[in-house]
């Protein structure tokens, strides 16, 4: 028992000096005319100077149809040539830069959210492309729309908050394992890992009466 606690004791120690993960989780939701989509991000956790992190991953849906994977930082969705996207997100506002992310669709479609600062008032807007793809060319199937559009990042637990889980799950545990070790063997149990009836309050009654209840000096 004392190398279980011993393991869970360095264990907790461990976690709390681990450095922070190198991979950050946002929500991210938007919609607008006919449109809704919504899922997650993947982001390094470092910021650059304007406080935009790069996405590295994105799951979710848009109008039912999965989304599969991110379009490459730096090119264009196809049909939305030649404007590339950096695939970068931050927590103030405007929360996207004026070439976006992108991503592609299980349908065989694309998508390209934006911020559109050219506008008046500036307002986030979406680059719809369905095939065919024509380079430069905007066809039918394709929609440019304003969206409202936000990302939040998921909260991290701390290291410390979780070696403290940790180290108290390991006290609870061992406390309970003295305890019923203590009942199991009839023998006295050391340390403060006591069952509930070791530590009854100081008073002894002879009848069922409480009248006839004396304190203990």
């Amino acid at each position: 028992m004392k190398r279980i606690g011993l393991l869970l004791t360095s264990v907790a120690a461990l976690i709390a000096t681990t450095t922070p993960a190198a991979a950050l989780t946002w929500n991210w939701s938007y919609s607008g005319t006919g449109i809704a989509a919504a899922g997650t991000f993947t982001t390094v956790d470092t910021p650059d100077a304007s406080g935009f992190y790069l996405i590295t991953a994105i799951a979710g849906e848009r109008n039912g149809a999965a989304i599969l994977d991110l379009q490459p930082t730096g090119t264009p969705i196809p049909g939305n040539e030649p404007f590339a996207v950096d695939n970068l997100v931050r927590v103030e506002l405007p929360q996207l830069t004026g070439h976006g992310f992108g991503y592609a669709i299980a349908d065989g479609t694309f998508s390209n959210p934006f911020f559109a600062s050219f506008l008046q008032p500036p307002t986030y807007l979406e680059f719809f492309s369905a095939p065919p793809f024509i380079s430069g060319v905007i066809g039918p199937e394709d929609s440019e729309l304003p969206i409202q559009f936000s990302a939040t990042p998921a909260p991290v637990p701390e290291a410390a908050t979780l070696a403290l889980l940790l180290a108290g799950l390991a006290a609870t545990w061992l406390c309970s394992s003295a305890v019923r070790a203590r009942r199991e063997g009839g023998g006295a149990t050391s340390g403060t890992c006591e069952s509930p009836r070791a530590a009854s309050p100081r008073r002894r009654c002879a009848l069922p009466s409480p009248r006839r209840c004396r304190s203990r000096g």
